[in-house]
């Protein structure tokens, strides 16, 4: 009787292993890509591409370049552009479109955000067999162009689209924050530029810009208007200035550590020296290139991607001929509290691929997205703005050398402050770092910027910043951002929702050997009574 009971149980046990096991691998769901044995290239494919540009004209042609180029390659597969001029919008549509099932198939954007876009089920292709297929797979047997392996994009480039335990993107250029100054300024304020920028120094000679006389006439630049450092991107500022002290910002879990005292001590510097007529952002007041430009500011940080805009001789430029002054550029990485471990952030954007039905779809997606890798398009693009190729094998190509030793020979293609702002990032690649990705993280992003922002507007208004101020600010963003909600928390770590067959398989288990102790127990007291 014992040995049946225990039988019984013990093959309840098994029985509930092979059901989670089937649930879990068996089963597959229909909207879940699976790589095919071949790409049929006799079936037509229409797939759609979301791209970014800065309203550049050169940027859309070599999209358009791109687009004909493989198509010639996959007569089969036709690929729709449709541009926007903001990450935002894009980043808006997708989550609109995704309950429609009408997500693009190729798209620009940041892990950010695609840390987002996956919450709905399967919405996002993880990339990691399609990267290692030896058919279609990068540098693969049987793609029609030289597409790169894994092992000739820049690591820490390609390290930045894995979170969550795969890749889910590729990159696609790369930039980060550069402090583009007016040299000829700081001299005449008696200062001359250091090796490196420090927040210190920054912020002496900016309130020194700020100096005006009795009638308002800045002494600097004889004008009405002067706004000595201008940031374009704040939630950028505030993350560099809480890495560069080694503060908390958030964890791999989803921790949210932003609310601290060395963010409260950063605002307090915003406010001083906002107070002093130093300091504004580009919400605030606009472009920090169109102040530079017009010799009405000293510092403007913006990406290095935005160099074509700065300097008097910029190619791009927003203000009038008659506006603009003269003066010597000086490109330099954004200041730091320790110069001798300079730290700043990697960005730009990345490629990601939405799933769809048919796999063949997807595949034609994928061909697409490896071919924005290629040579061509990499050293295009990247020659229109202060990117770099996101590929090793670019960079070291003689034509991309060739185009970084030119700088200077004209102010279009070789202008000499959109190159320098290139070598930047090459030279500090090492230097560089990235946020931790999940879901929420773009709004915690948003959450620090708009810290400095609301200072500065307060400051501003001449409203009371104060402690409470501060208290107040950060239980207002907290709430606005939804930070204490969606899995974030404030430094504990939360456990995500198991799914329901594991929850299932977790709660029979106890029954069983509840059931089985129970029953050792019976026995044993039996026992005891003969």
């Amino acid at each position: 009787m014992k040995t049946a009971i225990e039988k019984t149980l013990c093959l309840c046990l098994a029985a509930l292993f092979c059901v989670f096991a089937v649930s879990c691998h068996g089963k597959r769901e229909s909207s879940e890509f699976v790589i095919p044995r071949e790409f049929d290239e006799a079936q037509e494919y229409s797939i759609t591409f979301w791209a970014k540009n800065d309203t550049n004209k050169t940027q859309v042609e070599i999209y358009h370049k791109a687009i004909a180029e493989f198509e010639e390659l996959y007569p089969n597969i036709k690929v729709n552009l449709r541009l926007y001029t903001d990450y935002g919008k894009i980043y808006n549509d997708v989550i609109t479109n995704i309950s429609t099932d009408t997500t693009p198939n190729v798209c620009i954007t940041y892990p950010d955000h695609i840390a987002t876009y996956r919450t709905g089920k399967d919405v996002v292709v993880p990339l990691n067999d399609l990267m290692n297929d030896k058919e279609y797979g990068l540098g693969g047997k049987r793609v029609k162009f030289d597409s790169p392996t894994m092992s000739e994009i820049v690591p820490q480039f390609l390290e930045e689209c894995s979170f969550s335990g795969a890749y889910y993107a590729l990159p696609f250029m790369r930039s980060t924050e550069a402090c583009y100054i007016n040299k000829t300024y700081v001299e005449k304020l008696g200062y001359t530029l250091p090796e490196q920028l420090t927040w210190d120094f920054v912020w002496e000679v900016s309130q020194k810009a700020a100096q005006k006389d009795s009638d308002g006439i800045y002494a600097v630049n004889g004008q009405k208007v002067m706004i000595p450092m201008i940031y374009k991107s704040t939630d950028n500022m505030m993350i560099q200035m809480l890495k560069q002290q080694g503060a908390g910002y958030s964890d791999e879990y989803g921790n949210v550590l932003i609310f601290n005292e060395t963010t409260e001590e950063i605002l307090k510097t915003v406010a001083e020296n906002t107070a002093a007529g130093a300091f504004s952002t580009f919400k605030i007041s606009s472009y920090p290139a169109n102040f530079l430009n017009a010799g009405q500011c000293v510092f403007a940080i913006d990406s290095t991607a935005g160099a074509t805009w700065m300097g008097t001789d910029a190619p791009l430029c927003d203000i009038s001929e008659e506006k603009i002054i003269k003066f010597e550029t000086a490109v330099m990485p954004i200041p730091q509290f320790d110069p001798q471990n300079p730290c700043m952030i990697s960005q730009g954007p990345s490629v990601c691929i939405f799933n769809k039905k048919d796999p063949g779809e997807v595949m034609a997606s994928w061909l697409f997205t490896q071919y924005l890798l290629t040579n061509s398009v990499q050293l295009s693009y990247s020659s229109t703005e202060g990117y770099v190729p996101v590929t090793i094998k670019a960079q070291s190509s003689d034509e991309y050398k060739d185009y970084l030793s030119r700088a200077g020979e004209d102010n279009e293609y070789y202008y000499d402050i959109k190159i320098r702002a290139s070598k930047l990032l090459l030279d500090n690649v090492e230097h560089t770092f990235v946020t931790p990705v999940f879901n929420g993280s773009a709004s915690l992003r948003d959450a620090a910027g708009q810290m400095i922002e609301n200072v500065t507007k307060s400051v501003r208004r001449k409203e009371n910043v104060d402690e409470d101020y501060y208290k107040a600010l950060y239980d207002d963003v907290k709430a606005l951002h939804r930070l204490d909600s969606a899995g974030l928390s404030g430094g504990k770590v939360k456990l995500g929702k198991l799914p329901e067959a594991s929850r299932a398989l977790i709660i029979c288990l106890v029954a069983v050997w509840v059931l089985i102790i129970a029953y050792r127990i019976y026995d044993a007291v039996k026992k005891l009574r003969k």
